[in-house]
């Protein structure tokens, strides 16, 4: 009787994660649509992004390409908890960190050795169409530019 209990607890547990991550209105893929967004000439751009659940964690993979037109690769695996998680594949950082405002709303931060390099804020629109990116960030030399990307739902 007490197995079947825990089992049945440990099953719910999972049922209530899944339905979390599955009303998560981030989750899924989204392509850039070049002709809504504000990019700097030269800017890199991030062309799909796949945001997909993995446990308790969401895994964010990045494609696109650099400001010399190279085809770029990036994934990072974390939560939305304001953490810093590791990011593999992006040369301007090695750590990535989500908060969660609301149900829409996630603000963004990336860091290079501890410094920042970029920050940002990503909203779902209501109707879970398009997602717009307001990014700040900042090279090497300090210099900042800013950017709004609007990514369409695949």
């Amino acid at each position: 009787m007490k197995a079947r209990t825990i089992a049945l607890t440990l099953v719910m547990c999972f049922v209530g994660l899944t339905s979390a991550l599955a009303d998560n209105p981030q989750l899924g893929t989204w392509k850039l649509n070049e002709t809504k967004s504000k990019m700097p000439a030269g800017s890199p751009k991030n062309s799909t992004i796949v945001y997909e659940a993995m446990g308790d964690q969401v895994k964010i993979t990045i494609d696109g390409v650099d400001a010399k037109g190279n085809p770029t690769h990036n994934e990072w695996t974390g939560k939305f908890d304001g953490k810093d998680y590791p990011v593999t594949g992006d040369p301007t950082s090695d750590a990535r960190s989500y908060k969660k405002v609301d149900e829409h709303n996630l603000d963004f931060a990336a860091t290079k050795g501890g410094k920042p390099t970029l920050t940002g804020r990503i909203t779902v629109a209501a109707d879970g169409k398009t997602r717009t990116v307001h990014a700040t960030s900042t090279d090497a030399e300090g210099k900042k530019s800013h950017m709004t990307a609007i990514y369409d739902r695949q």
